[in-house]
């Protein structure tokens, strides 16, 4: 039997991947010997509360009927996928799913953690875009993946710079 998410869940688990790469990002923060990463990492940081609060806030239009009740998913499908990218490893803020930053990695090893962790979020957020009505606020979900996605791209500049 597959396992369902409503509308609250989901925006929850979304919540709490904003929260994880704010933490990671402040915490990377304080870990990056160059200024020009400890302000990147700190803008990034400050992105994803900005996110969270994006999430809090479409998860307070929520219908009663929304937080009680499951998505539209006769197959599973989009309750399966969303349940695989929930218990992945590698959600912004995290290695892995018990792993936490030793304070030893490099700024070539955080860059590239976040990059990875960007990328699954971004997976998340597009099937979770796909669960959310247009009337409920999906031009916000596409709003942060596009943030994400930027997010990323910056990450991995910062990472071709410190090899070049």
């Amino acid at each position: 039997m597959p396992i369902t998410f409503n509308a609250d869940e989901v925006f929850e688990m979304a919540e709490q991947i904003e929260r994880n790469g704010a933490k990671f990002y402040r915490e990377a923060a304080t870990k990056a010997p160059d200024r020009q990463i400890k302000d990147m990492f700190l803008r990034l940081a400050a992105m994803e509360d900005t996110h969270l609060r994006t999430f809090q806030q479409m998860r307070t239009t929520l219908s009663d009927q929304e937080k009680g009740g499951t998505t539209f998913d006769p197959e599973g499908e989009a309750s399966l996928y969303l349940q695989a990218m929930a218990d992945d490893r590698g959600f912004e803020g995290m290695k892995g799913r018990n792993v936490k930053l030793t304070g030893d990695e490099s700024t070539q090893e955080l860059l590239e953690i976040a990059i990875g962790a960007e990328k699954n979020s971004i997976l998340y957020y597009v099937g979770l875009k796909e669960m959310v009505p247009t009337e409920t606020g999906q031009d916000k979900v596409e709003a942060i993946i596009r943030e994400e996605v930027g997010h990323a791209a910056e990450l991995r500049r910062q990472l071709a710079a410190l090899q070049s």
